[in-house]
C-alpha cells in the first residue's frame, strides 16, 4: 500500500545557536512530523523559498500542511500593524502560492492556528491582531503544559471532526489572534464558549483548519493523534 505524501510547510530561523554555528535552518515542530508518521503518512518538508516553486512542490505531495509560527502580516488584510508582532512576509508569499497551486492540482489542505489564520486571509477574511480584550478565555495558555487542553471546544455536527471530539471537546490554545470576519467559501465548523472560531473548512475542496495543536499534544491525548489519523487517512 502506498503511503500518502505529507507536504509540510516549513518554518525557518536566521540564528539557531552555536550547536549550528548560527547558520540559517529550515524546520518544523516534531510534532507534524511524528503525527503524519504514527497516521501512515510520509511527511515532507517544503522549506520556504521563492513562490515560483510552489507548483514543483505541490506536484511532489498528496495533501499540504499549514503549520503554526509567526503572525500573518496585517497588510495582507487590508490593515496597519496594531501590535508588535513577529512576521515573515517570506513565508506569508510562498505559503499563499502553495495554497493557490494546492487549490489548482485539487489536494487537500490542512492549517493549524497561524495556518488556519493565513488561509482564512488567503480567501478574503481578517483577523483580531489581539484577542486579550475581547474574551474572558484566555487563548494563551502558558504556564499551563502544552498537551493539555485548557478550554471547550463547540463542533457543528457538520464538522470533519465531530466523530472524534463529539458536540464538545477540550482542546490546548495557544494564540493571541484569531479569526475575525470569515473568507470566502469557508464555512464555521467549531468555536470556543467565547464565541472565537476554532475550526473552519471547505468539505468540497477538502479543506480544514484548526486553531489548537494536536501536534502539541498527540502524545498525551488519543483525540489529537486522531486528528492527525483523519488528515493522512481521510482529508
Amino acid at each position: 500500500m502506498t503511503r500518502p505524501i505529507i507536504g509540510i510547510a516549513a518554518n525557518e530561523t536566521f540564528d539557531p545557536g552555536s550547536t549550528l554555528y548560527h547558520l540559517p535552518v529550515s524546520y518544523t515542530p516534531r510534532g507534524y512530523i511524528e503525527g503524519v508518521q504514527n497516521a501512515g503518512g510520509i511527511p515532507l518538508l517544503l522549506p520556504i523559498t521563492d513562490p515560483d516553486y510552489a507548483e514543483t512542490y505541490v506536484s511532489q505531495i498528496d495533501k499540504l500542511v499549514l503549520a503554526g509560527g509567526q503572525d500573518v502580516s496585517p497588510e495582507i488584510y487590508g490593515q496597519a500593524q496594531k501590535t508588535d508582532g513577529n512576521y515573515s512576509k517570506a513565508r506569508d508569499d510562498f505559503e499563499q502560492a502553495l495554497i493557490t497551486e494546492t487549490l489548482k492540482q485539487g489536494k487537500p489542505i490542512f492549517a493549524v492556528c497561524r495556518g488556519m489564520q493565513l488561509l482564512n486571509v488567503y480567501f478574503g477574511g481578517t483577523l483580531y491582531q489581539e484577542i486579550g480584550p475581547l474574551s474572558g478565555v484566555e487563548h494563551m495558555q502558558d504556564p499551563i503544559p502544552r498537551e493539555e487542553p485548557s478550554h471547550d471546544l463547540l463542533l457543528e455536527k457538520t464538522s470533519s471532526l465531530h466523530t472524534i471530539y463529539g458536540n464538545q471537546g477540550r482542546i490546548n490554545s495557544f494564540h493571541h489572534q484569531a479569526v475575525e470576519r470569515l473568507g470566502e467559501e469557508l464555512q464555521i465548523t467549531g468555536r470556543c464558549s467565547d464565541g472565537m472560531i476554532e475550526s473552519i473548512e471547505n468539505k468540497k475542496r477538502r479543506i480544514l483548519g484548526i486553531q489548537w495543536h494536536p501536534d502539541f499534544a498527540y502524545t498525551h491525548l488519543k483525540q489529537e493523534q486522531e486528528v492527525f489519523d483523519y488528515v493522512v487517512k481521510q482529508l
